[in-house]
């Protein structure tokens, strides 16, 4: 007997129940929620300097727009058929997800933030048909609340569900809402999911179970657990057991702190001077030292890095890094741009025509746990950034910041259609007319 039936005969119901809930295209939804004109109309929003694709409503993927291609490769595609194209908004996209994040805090105390646009949330304790209810009045809330869409897919492990999400999106008969709760709607649903679409299992192990003719995600949960574990090692097992209805992987309820941080863009145009790479190394390094305050960390070590356009084979190509030991934990943006600027004149080569800067931060831990050393300069610094950060909070991003950064910018990312922050910004908030 399979380990599959042993589990259906020995567990003909499964009791623990996870959702993980999906915003729809969720950088094009966010677009569309000041801006109804959109609604029906396809919309891609791009990357970086507006060169990739990096989402795509659904009438945009259905003119063949490729995720990730280039923007120029498709511009032939969107401008045939007048689709609408933003450069990406992060400080909308950040805040219109905290607010959904925040309403589904509302539906259940165990949630696992995933992404910026997915979470997993504990639904123990409901019947089949209170989950259905339960789900579906999740979903006008979210819509009702923040306007977005959201899909919803329920089952008794984080990969089941996962699938049973991808089936609520891309099936219109679900309504946005699938539960795989029955061993018969499991099943089901694992003979329509490709293997190499399992969550756990990528490119690599798909090709590796395809010369064994497993195509599907049921086909895999028909091998042998001990063949699995052989082959695949501890990670391919609990796959195989998630599938099987058996939860390995739990809900992450208290993120774990990040080791490392980092902010780098590509310029809209290549650079050649020092002083650009400088002006440009100093607003990463403010930018990376602002989002580890936030999370309340410090940093012991960083690194600088810089590199050419590799695909310009025209020219001659340079990329270097170098790392650079903090003289004690921090988070202060002054003493990480004087070392980050230390570091870009060591590695800049004259002759070459930058594309891409960067500043990453290593060892990062509380800083509540890094005192005792040097306090009195602590509580200096953490004076003078907390005043930094509730100034640029309330007037804007930058409206105070470090000489070095530069005023003019010519290095600064290309956004030739980004749209409003609607949300975080009183001068670009939505005026409505009364008549």
């Amino acid at each position: 007997m399979s380990y599959i039936k042993q589990l259906q005969n020995n567990y003909p119901c499964l009791d623990n129940s996870i959702a993980l809930i999906d915003c729809n295209n969720f950088y094009a939804s966010c677009e569309r929620i000041f801006n109804p004109k959109l609604m029906g109309i396809p919309i891609v929003v791009l990357s970086n300097n507006d060169g990739c694709i990096i989402t795509r409503s659904a009438e945009a993927k259905k003119l063949g727009i490729k995720m990730g291609e280039p923007y120029f490769k498709a511009k032939k595609i969107i401008d045939k058929n007048n689709v609408k194209v933003f450069s990406s908004n992060y400080s909308l996209y950040g805040d219109i997800s905290q607010r959904v994040m925040e309403i589904l805090a509302r539906f259940g105390p165990d949630i696992e933030i995933y992404s910026i646009d997915e979470a997993f949330l504990g639904l123990n304790g409901f019947e089949n048909y209170e989950l259905s209810t339960y789900c579906n009045y999740i979903r006008r809330t979210i819509k009702q609340w923040v306007g977005i869409p959201v899909s919803i897919g329920v089952s008794s492990t984080k990969t089941l569900s996962k699938i049973a999400n991808n089936l609520a999106k891309k099936n219109k008969e679900y309504d946005g809402v699938c539960i795989l709760k029955s061993w018969f709607d499991i099943s089901q649903a694992l003979k329509l999911t490709l293997i190499e679409d399992v969550w756990g299992i990528g490119k690599r192990l798909s090709v590796f179970l395809q010369k064994y003719n497993i195509n599907t995600a049921y086909d895999f949960i028909q091998l042998d657990k001990g063949w699995v574990r052989k082959n695949m090692g501890v990670v391919g097992e609990k796959t195989f057991l998630e599938l099987c209805g058996i939860s390995c992987i739990e809900l992450d309820l208290i993120p774990s702190d990040k080791k490392s941080c980092c902010v780098s863009r590509s310029f809209s145009n290549p650079i050649e001077k020092i002083y650009n790479l400088e002006e440009s190394v100093s607003s990463y390094g403010t930018r990376v030292s602002e989002k580890i305050r936030d999370e309340g960390l410090v940093a012991e070590s960083m690194s600088v890095f810089v590199l050419t356009n590799y695909f310009n084979r025209k020219e001659k190509q340079y990329s270097n890094s170098v790392k650079l030991q903090l003289p004690y934990p921090t988070n202060n943006s002054i003493k990480i741009v004087k070392r980050a600027l230390e570091g870009i004149r060591k590695i800049y080569r004259e002759g070459y025509r930058y594309k891409k800067a960067g500043v990453i931060l290593y060892g990062l831990s509380r800083s509540n746990q890094t005192k005792g050393l040097l306090d009195y300069d602590r509580k200096s610094s953490d004076s003078v950034m907390n005043t930094m950060d509730r100034i640029n909070e309330r007037y804007g991003s930058s409206t105070i910041r470090l000489a070095s950064e530069g005023i003019e910018k010519s290095w600064k990312m290309k956004r030739e259609n980004v749209s409003p922050c609607y949300t975080t910004r009183f001068e670009e908030l939505v005026r409505v007319k009364l008549r």
